[in-house]
C-alpha cells in the first residue's frame, strides 16, 4: 500500500479529526473517502467533457482515422 502525506492546518485537523469520531471513523479513513469521492467526480466530468468533444468532432475524427 502506498502513502500520501498531506499538510492540513491546525483547523482542518481538528475539524478532520472531529468528523471522524462523529461518524465513528478514524481521519485516515475519512480523508481516504474524501478523495475516492473526487477521483470518481473528477472522472465523470473528465469523461463527459471527451464525449462532448468527441461527439462534437466526430466527422474530423473520423476524417483522421482514415
Amino acid at each position: 500500500m502506498n502513502e500520501l502525506i498531506i499538510r492540513l492546518s491546525d483547523a482542518e485537523r481538528a475539524e478532520c479529526a472531529d468528523l471522524a469520531d462523529a461518524t465513528g471513523r478514524s481521519p485516515e479513513e475519512l480523508a481516504l473517502d474524501a478523495v475516492r469521492a473526487l477521483l470518481r467526480a473528477e472522472r465523470g466530468r473528465v469523461g463527459a467533457e471527451a464525449l462532448r468533444l468527441a461527439l462534437r468532432h466526430a466527422p474530423l475524427l473520423k476524417r483522421l482515422g482514415e
